[in-house]
């Protein structure tokens, strides 16, 4: 096992695979950590994309697992955290990064889409978080990572009511969980992504422009740097977070957005 930053660390990432070509931040993230040193699981709905980034991280010459779940279904979930440990005997991060941004308002958004939204920004959260901290709880040690938005501190122009407040919600989940087991040697905290430059941004809000270039152009210009920030930076916001570099910081809400908001308009 290469030295780093996590070494002697076992990573379990939920949305580790890309919804399409190029960096997705759980795909950055497994690869970053894997380059840090820690032992990578590696969890997505899609086997296949959950494979793909587990090369990478072999690549890193990391210790890695691919794990293919629908991590809405707890009994999938109870699965991958069983394997995880009879694999490696321990979870000392764990980094949930799912979530999709559904179109619609209060009034027109479906009720079908509503609950979606639900599930797949805050509902999984609670099952993986459920049975990762008893694990947590044994070894006295423990980081988790939720992947919120400033979307759940800020109106960005778009109506996605349900990805607001999932994401919102995230946000107490997070904190109410490092208040409640800090004193066991656990940390929780938040990255909240600003404007990023990845596949699911692109897939996500397809419909809200007039084109894909119109819509690049767009989220570029929101931000007080002139570009949007892209999978990597989140990725080394969650190297910092899930070291011991991090050890006293918990039930922070980390904005990586470029300063966007700061701004005032």
């Amino acid at each position: 096992m290469k030295q780093g930053r996590l070494a002697n660390k076992v990573a379990l990432v939920i949305g580790a695979g890309s919804i399409g070509p190029g960096w997705g931040n759980g795909k950055a993230t497994a690869v970053a950590y894997g380059r840090e040193g820690a032992t990578v699981i590696c969890v997505d709905k899609n086997a296949e994309a959950a494979a793909e980034t587990a090369e990478l991280v072999k690549a890193e010459g990391a210790q890695v697992l691919a794990l293919g779940a629908d991590v809405c279904n707890e009994d999938d979930v109870r699965r991958i955290v069983a394997t995880s440990m009879d694999a490696y005997g321990r979870i000392d991060v764990l980094h949930n990064n799912v979530g999709l941004a559904l179109l619609g308002g209060p009034v027109d958004i479906s009720l079908q889409d509503w609950q979606r939204s639900l599930d797949l920004n805050i509902g999984y959260m609670f099952l993986t978080v459920r049975h990762v901290l008893p694990v947590m709880q044994r070894q006295k040690s423990g980081a988790i990572i939720n992947i919120s938005s400033i979307a759940s501190i800020r109106w960005l122009g778009t109506a996605y009511i349900g990805y607001s407040a999932a994401k919102a919600a995230v946000n107490q989940f997070t904190q109410a969980i490092a208040l409640q087991y800090a004193a066991q040697g656990i940390r929780a905290n938040a990255i909240l992504p600003g404007m990023m430059d990845t596949p699911i941004a692109r897939i996500a809000l397809k419909d809200d422009a007039a084109s894909e270039a119109a819509l690049v152009a767009r989220r570029h210009a929101t931000s007080p740097t002139g570009a949007m920030g892209d999978a990597w930076d989140i990725a080394w916001a969650s190297v910092f977070l899930a070291s011991d570099e991090a050890r006293y910081i918990n039930g922070v809400l980390l904005p990586v957005d470029g300063g966007m908001t700061c701004k005032v308009i």
